[in-house]
């Protein structure tokens, strides 16, 4: 059995293009709502309870197209909203987390030896890092490994604005949260917002060659094939796949920023 109805995508903002992109490159039949509440961005500094207002204002729009499933392409929505959405409908709700384990497991060694421990930077928003399913997630790797937790807003303002390729102020933005550590010593640093995924070459040019850039992307696509292919709900292999996108913010900015990023 398959399905061609559409999977749903939403982001506080332009982030999640970075996993509507993967998706279209991942599943190419598959047929992406994308939608970015840029009017409301930054979700990373805003209560739990706005974020989950606003998450579940966006998933009944989802379920009103018929979506076969939601893909929460936000750290900080799936923190404060995943486990109520869940409970409330009854389709395949993706959350996304930060790739600790990732990271983490980057130090285990063949059986029979010691773990080696790990020093990870996890950069994500406020709000996903004060969050308790970000320190429930923490507490399964800090015993033996090394993790700092840096909340970076600015990142998401930057691309939000439309300044990525401004390469000045996003290294100074950089050297602004990350100076205070000895990168020579970091293993991995680890993406935990969409929105910082498009600045993967940024972070090579800021860390030493030996230290890992990890992000949750192609995981969270990987575990909705493994989904929506248990319930039989894949498209069908000859189907034209695309991306729609649509945003609370209904700028022209914001649209071809929008479609920038999708194709970057």
């Amino acid at each position: 059995m398959s399905s061609s109805a559409p999977i749903g995508v939403f982001d506080s903002g332009l982030g999640g293009i970075s996993v509507a992109r993967e998706i279209a490159k991942d599943m190419p039949a598959e047929h992406v709502l994308y939608f970015g509440d840029s009017a409301n961005a930054p979700y990373g500094v805003k209560t739990p309870e706005q974020v989950k207002a606003l998450s579940f204002d966006i998933v009944e729009r989802f379920v009103e197209h018929g979506v076969k499933a939601v893909v929460i392409a936000c750290n900080t929505a799936t923190s404060a909203a995943v486990n109520d959405l869940r409970e409330h409908y009854d389709i395949p709700i993706i959350g996304m987390e930060p790739a600790l384990k990732v990271a983490c497991d980057r130090g285990d060694a063949p059986l029979g030896q010691q773990h080696i421990p790990q020093r990870v930077i996890v950069a994500a928003t406020p709000l996903t890092l004060r969050e308790r399913k970000f320190a429930e997630l923490m507490k399964r790797f800090d015993s033996d490994n090394t993790i700092f937790k840096e909340p970076c807003p600015d990142l998401v303002e930057i691309v939000e604005s439309g300044q990525l390729g401004n390469h000045d102020l996003v290294m100074r933005t950089l050297h602004h949260y990350f100076d205070r550590y000895d990168l020579d010593r970091i293993d991995s640093v680890v993406l935990g917002c969409t929105h910082f995924v498009f600045y993967r070459d940024y972070f090579r040019e800021l860390l030493p060659k030996h230290a890992a850039i990890i992000d949750g992307n192609e995981g969270t696509v990987r575990h909705l094939g493994v989904v929506l292919e248990s319930l039989g709900k894949l498209a069908p292999e000859d189907a034209l796949g695309r991306v729609e996108i649509s945003n609370s913010d209904p700028s022209e900015r914001i649209a071809k920023l929008s479609h920038n990023l999708l194709s970057a």
